[in-house]
């Protein structure tokens, strides 16, 4: 499986399209706090070998980083695990403050 980039628009419009999707987003805690995407769940880059089981393969889920890079290498990770269905946030959660939601600061 290889992993797709997905747009902040396009998830934008997912999300309006109330899609099921898993909002995953592997930033550190503080970053988390500071800037995040309503309905994200926090699994940070490094703790993700030891929670996988917290996540469903088989559900769409879709990685979210600060710029998009840490969320690639998480995807990778999720989709050589098995998961079916994975996308990384292009740009990530600064793409999505300056494209869909300025009410998320960005830093």
């Amino acid at each position: 499986m290889r992993v797709q980039q997905l747009s902040a628009t396009a998830l934008q419009a997912k999300l309006v399209q109330v899609e099921s999707l898993v909002l995953l987003d592997v930033r550190e805690p503080h970053e988390f706090d500071y800037a995040s995407i309503a309905g994200s769940i926090l699994i940070p880059l490094q703790q993700l070998p030891q929670r996988l089981s917290a996540l469903n393969s088989a559900s769409v889920t879709v990685v979210i980083c600060h710029h998009g890079i840490r969320s690639q290498q998480a995807a990778e990770y999720l989709a050589a695990a098995g998961f079916s269905a994975v996308f990384n946030l292009t740009g990530g959660i600064d793409a999505w403050s300056v494209v869909c939601d300025a009410s998320v600061p960005r830093y």
